[in-house]
Formats: C-alpha cells, sequence, structure tokens
C-alpha cells in the first residue's frame, strides 16, 4: 500500500482584477466642468428662453464624459460608458449652491400593474410600501445584471442657468422594513427613516419620488451670460437662403 502525505495548503490562484468605474463617485473627468459650461452657453445663446430639460441634460452629460447617450424607457441608464450607467435628474431651484436636498421623480411605480393589487387607502400602509419600494429595486436589478456600476448625476440649476451644481449618487436597492409608512394629509404615501422622509409616493398616478442629501462632494459652477444670438448673423454663418424652405400644397379632398 502507498501512503502518500496529503498536503494541508491551499493553493493561490490567479483572479480577476476588480475593474474600476470610469472615474471615482463625484470626482469627474478633466474639463468636465468646461465641457459643460459650454453646452450650457451655447443653449443660451441659441434658445429663446433659459431652459435645459431632461434628455438635453442626459446628452451633455453624455459629451463631457465621454460616453454614449441611449435613452431607456427606464430611466436609469441613459448613459453608458464602459462598464458604468447613468440616469440624469434635473431640479430647478432659486440658489442651487445652498440646496442641500432634492427631491428626484423617480418613475411610475403601479402595484396595480405589477401585481394586481387594489390600493385601499384605509387599509395597513406598509405592505403597500413594500410593494412599491420592490418595484424600484426590480428596476435597478435589472439595470445591475447589465452594468457593474450604475449612478444617478443630478443637475441643480438656477432660473437663469447662470449658477449651476453637479453631483452623483449610487443608484441604490432599499430594504422597505426600514422605513415606517404613512399616509400624509394630501393622500400621498411616505417612507421615513431615522425621522427622515425619504420617499413619496403619488396614489393617483404613482408617481414614485426619492429624496436626495446633496454631499459634499459637488460641483458648482457659475457661467456668465452670452447674450442671444442675432438671427441674421446666425443664418449669414450659416450660409442660409431662400431655397432652404420649400413649400408644398397638397389638396384635401
Amino acid at each position: 500500500m502507498n501512503n502518500q502525505r496529503k498536503s494541508k495548503r491551499e493553493p493561490r490562484l490567479r483572479t480577476a482584477e476588480k475593474v474600476p468605474p470610469p472615474y471615482p463617485l463625484g470626482q469627474f473627468p478633466k474639463n468636465f466642468a468646461l465641457n459643460v459650461g459650454k453646452e450650457i452657453i451655447y443653449l443660451l445663446a441659441t434658445k429663446p428662453t433659459p431652459s435645459l430639460e431632461g434628455p438635453e441634460w442626459e446628452q451633455i452629460f453624455a459629451k463631457a464624459i465621454g460616453g454614449d447617450w441611449r435613452p431607456s424607457n427606464i430611466g436609469l441608464d441613459d448613459i453608458i460608458f464602459g462598464n458604468c450607467a447613468w440616469g440624469a435628474k434635473t431640479i430647478k431651484v432659486s440658489n442651487p449652491w445652498t440646496q442641500t436636498s432634492v427631491r428626484l421623480i423617480s418613475g411610475r411605480n403601479s402595484p396595480t400593474y405589477s401585481y394586481g393589487s387594489v390600493i385601499d387607502p384605509s387599509a395597513p400602509p406598509e405592505p403597500l410600501g413594500v410593494d412599491i419600494t420592490n418595484i424600484w429595486n426590480a428596476r435597478v436589478d435589472s439595470i445591475r445584471s447589465k452594468h457593474k456600476y450604475v449612478r444617478t448625476v443630478v443637475l441643480i440649476k438656477s432660473n437663469d442657468l447662470l449658477k449651476l451644481t453637479i453631483f452623483e449618487t449610487e443608484t441604490l436597492r432599499y430594504d422597505p422594513n426600514l422605513f415606517e409608512w404613512k399616509w400624509n394629509q394630501r393622500g400621498n404615501l411616505e417612507g421615513w427613516k431615522d425621522r427622515f422622509h425619504k420617499f413619496t409616493w403619488q396614489l393617483h398616478g404613482s408617481q414614485f419620488t426619492i429624496i436626495e442629501q446633496v454631499p459634499d462632494l459637488k460641483l458648482c459652477i457659475k457661467l456668465k451670460s452670452p447674450g442671444k444670438i442675432n438671427q441674421d448673423d446666425l443664418f449669414k454663418t450659416i450660409g442660409f437662403d431662400d431655397s432652404w424652405v420649400e413649400v408644398i400644397i397638397t389638396e384635401v379632398n
């Protein structure tokens, strides 16, 4: 009988290095602020009013980080760069630099659609709060199954777009059992934790809102108003002539 001594040593294995995100959370790439500022100044010079809506912000952010803009129905992965996906939100306030919290509209969470539930405001609110939160969690899970990192980038803007604050947060799942659920005086359901109001869900419309604290790590930007570009000067620059407008006459029987 061949007696062999069995080794108790564990073998060392090669492991795949963890692939980092494109940049650390909230630490935007070089020239990011300049690139964002240039795009918004262009909008201010060419648009009749100082407005910047969600899809425009998504495109500006994607361009500023070198990512791809891919609008999605879920809204959590409208921008893609490497192994990271972003949802983008805009908030308008009087002074973006001093804002301490923001309310982010985060989709329609309908227990009636998702679970076939009948909503009864007189019933205990906890089971409804659990269902609403789990709809959000399912969306996050679906995005995280495709992307290692998922973030939300928030633009807080002044009415004239000359003051901006930009910050990022991780897009997280939430344990609904950690929150206290109650109806407010407006008939909306609220989720609270440690005396902090975190969620609002509207009974009519099923709109789900997440309240985020503005972190200390944020980017504040001040822009100079460019004024409005003269329309005639713009037409000269692009070489416009009347042949660009073709009148098509159709007859209605």
